[in-house]
């Protein structure tokens, strides 16, 4: 990895997981790294394990819950009194859910999945877009999942309002929708001559609290939890491998515009990271295009790469609170 010095980043699900070792090979390498996360007992928590390897980092510890619309607009204002515009080199969207045993919606009425995975990740992008460094260099890095392999996009069952499969229905939607959420971004980007790219990753069978302690760890299918049980001792990686795809969109010089980069090995099931191929599902032109618009409109916010200014509600701009927590 390239040194990060004087690189600021934001990851989000920075405090367990891929995330969190990204996160520290990140600081490691010199940035100064932004970890939001639920709460911020474990954002720092986070800091201090990090602090254990890399004392003299530069963390900051900050509370963000994605399934929240109203969580994500009050981190981007507290974000944007306390950093000045255009100060983000890298924006890695990695936190989520996975596999929700039974479906459940959040306090703005959308399902879990599809509101932590996608449309969180996509209102905060919006929201501090303008703060994103507009020179080369600059990514804002999307995590997906191969399960986006399988996933559709039902426009008339977004929320799973009409039937729930926790695995291949809904989170695999949600993945889906993040990969397309990516090429179409990189689209538009390229469109302005913006220097900033977007960039895909998936972290393989990584095995971290995701799979072994979140929502989804005792419910699904019989089946599904067999399969995983015989396959993890030969094609499961550790969350520190899991997190080199993500690693590699965000930093390497060869990683491309619109790229999308998953493990080399055992059907993308672990490695190191290759360039991997975008889901049929995530080509469709059209696809892309409304459901841009439909999240738009879900979330109550346009976002619109060419304006200098982006939609922040008008309820966050009046806030003026300073950013609370310091370096920590």
């Amino acid at each position: 990895m390239p040194s990060q010095q004087g690189r600021r980043v934001v990851i989000t699900g920075a405090n367990s997981g891929i995330g969190y070792a990204a996160a520290l090979e990140l600081a490691r390498h010199g940035a100064e790294v932004v970890l939001p996360a639920r709460s911020l007992s474990k954002s720092r928590e986070a800091i201090e394990r990090i602090r254990r390897e890399v004392p003299a980092a530069t963390l900051h510890p900050a509370t963000l819950d994605l399934a929240s619309l109203s969580s994500v607009r009050s981190f981007a204002t507290e974000f944007s009194a306390g950093f000045p515009e255009g100060s983000i080199n890298l924006l890695i969207n990695n936190a989520g859910v996975m596999a929700v045993p039974t479906r459940e919606l959040t306090p703005d009425g959308f399902e879990r999945q599809f509101a932590t995975n996608y449309l969180g990740p996509f209102l905060l992008t919006a929201l501090l877009y303008s703060h994103i460094k507009q020179e080369t260099g600059s990514r804002i890095v999307i995590v997906s999942s191969s399960a986006s392999n399988f996933g559709k996009i039902r426009f008339d069952n977004l929320q799973s309002e009409r039937a729930y499969s926790p695995m291949w229905g809904a989170y695999a939607q949600s993945k889906l929708a993040d990969l397309i959420f990516a090429t179409e971004l990189q689209r538009r980007l390229a469109a302005i001559k913006s220097p900033v790219i977007a960039v895909a990753a998936h972290p393989g069978y990584a095995i971290t609290n995701l799979q072994t302690s979140g929502p989804g760890a005792s419910g699904g299918y019989l089946l599904q939890r067999l399969m995983a049980r015989l396959l993890r001792p030969i094609a499961s990686q550790d969350a520190a491998h899991g997190a080199l795809p993500t690693l590699f969109a965000a930093t390497a010089s060869e990683a491309e515009p619109g790229g999308y980069y998953g493990p080399d090995r055992m059907m993308q099931m672990k490695g190191h990271p290759v360039s991997v191929p975008i889901a049929k599902g995530a080509k469709d032109l059209d696809t892309a295009a409304r459901l841009w618009s439909e999240t738009e409109k879900l979330i109550a916010t346009r976002f619109d790469v060419g304006l200098a200014q982006h939609s922040v509600s008008a309820e966050s701009r009046q806030v003026t609170s300073l950013w609370k927590v310091p370096s920590y």
